[in-house]
């Protein structure tokens, strides 16, 4: 059952002041024919899907909609609040939701947060697929497949209407590395060695062994970097066309690999066959590297991941370091998705905001960091938002509903989800 209370004046405060300044960061690289949307005009909600990977340099949702821009506001109209009303519940032992409304100066807002405490024991932390990389899954549906699941959030931003595939990064504690990227996609949350939660860069480590002229620069990935070489497995899928070298035809070649040794080397790359060992699929220079791998020739190819973290899942931007502010764009709502770590209570909080209705604008970037930051984070990261944003959470009676109210009105397929699980301790 819900008790609903409300804020203290303390809590009711912090939320309230989001006029902390803003540092800028660079963007992540976009790979080559990747496009930015165009902001709608003030006022104006979006109207144009993005129709390349989610990946332009401006690009904060996977669905590529231009969010509706934001009316200036000085720091004394943020403070001003009409109303605030908070519901805390608790999921599990160590986990807890927390969901209010208010309307300030731009606007009504609701937001919902689970409050995960890692030093339960029982609590966990874990990701989530549909069982593919290239394939997507409502969260709920991935959160009731994992039995241990109590809440859950959407994880990365992922190639929508084309792989479905994530940008980034992805790992699971029991599954292992799912995909990876050497650059350009790295900004994670993850749990590192010893099962503590960090915020920072996760990076991929691969080669093919005894070769160090072929440059591996994806695992299983949306695309391969112009010039590498991508090692796709059977957990990709069926093996992937001309999408994952973004519609190149001409220097590009792929690579068979079954039971360690070559069984094909081809200019042309052949979508939907079975995966059963490894395929190496290069552009350009890394193309040209793997000419010398006649079939016949032995092939071992490694791979981890930086620091060896036990659980990964990446999103587009750092909203908080050290306690600033690292965005900069106050102007564009979206409903929103982020996690961050307060580093006092050791506490992990997942947030989604929700938003592109009359009862909720969204948040931008700018607000999405300062709410972080009110709620207690030391450093938090911005994953996929818009009609993405989902969070699921235990009900009481073992079963699992969304809590928010998703943009599109119904839930989205999307490519992973980050998990909070509980597991009662023996005895």
């Amino acid at each position: 059952m819900r008790v609903s209370r409300p804020l203290a004046a303390a809590a009711l405060t912090g939320l309230l002041a989001l006029g902390a300044p803003a540092l800028a960061t660079p963007d992540d690289p976009a790979p080559a024919g990747s496009v930015s949307p165009a902001a709608s005009p003030a006022g104006a909600p979006a109207t144009r899907p993005g129709t390349a990977a989610g990946e332009g340099r401006d690009r904060q949702t996977s669905d590529g909609f231009a969010g509706t821009l934001a009316a200036p506001v000085s720091p004394g109209e943020r403070r001003l609040l009409t109303r605030s009303v908070v519901s805390v519940r608790r999921v599990a032992p160590g986990v807890e939701l927390r969901e209010w409304s208010q309307t300030d100066a731009r606007g009504p807002v609701r937001a919902h947060l689970l409050v995960v405490d890692p030093s339960v024991r029982g609590v966990g932390l874990d990701y989530a697929n549909p069982g593919r990389v290239a394939a997507t899954e409502t969260v709920l549906d991935m959160a009731q497949d994992r039995p241990a699941a109590v809440g859950a959030v959407n994880g990365d931003f992922y190639d929508i209407g084309r792989t479905g595939a994530p940008l980034g990064v992805g790992r699971s504690q029991a599954g292992g590395v799912m995909n990876a990227r050497a650059s350009g996609w790295n900004s994670a949350f993850y749990l590192g060695a010893h099962g503590a939660p960090h915020i920072g860069t996760v990076r991929l480590r691969a080669s093919v062994v005894d070769r160090p002229g072929i440059d591996v620069t994806n695992l299983n990935s949306h695309f391969v970097a112009p010039g590498g070489v991508g090692i796709y497995t059977p957990r990709w899928g069926r093996s992937p066309g001309y999408q994952v070298v973004q519609g190149q035809q001409e220097d590009v070649r792929l690579v068979v690999v079954g039971d360690g040794r070559v069984v094909a080397n081809r200019t042309r790359l052949q979508p939907g066959a079975r995966i059963d060992g490894r395929l190496l699929v290069g552009r350009g220079d890394g193309a040209r590297s793997l000419r010398a791998l006649r079939v016949g020739t032995p092939v071992r190819t490694t791979w981890s991941l930086e620091g060896a973290p036990r659980m990964v899942v990446t999103g587009n931007k750092f909203l908080v370091d050290d306690g600033v502010v690292q965005v900069v764009d106050d102007r564009e709502m979206h409903p929103r998705t982020a996690v961050g770590i307060d580093a006092d209570t050791g506490e992990v909080l997942v947030l989604v905001v929700d938003g592109r209705s009359q009862q909720s604008r969204g948040h931008t970037m700018v607000e999405l960091a300062d709410l972080m930051i009110d709620l207690g984070a030391d450093e938090a990261l911005n994953l996929d938002g818009g009609g993405s944003s989902t969070l699921v959470a235990e009900q009481g009676d073992g079963g699992l509903a969304v809590e928010n109210e998703p943009s599109d009105d119904f839930q989205r397929s999307v490519a992973n989800s980050l998990l909070v699980t509980y597991v009662a301790p023996r005895g």
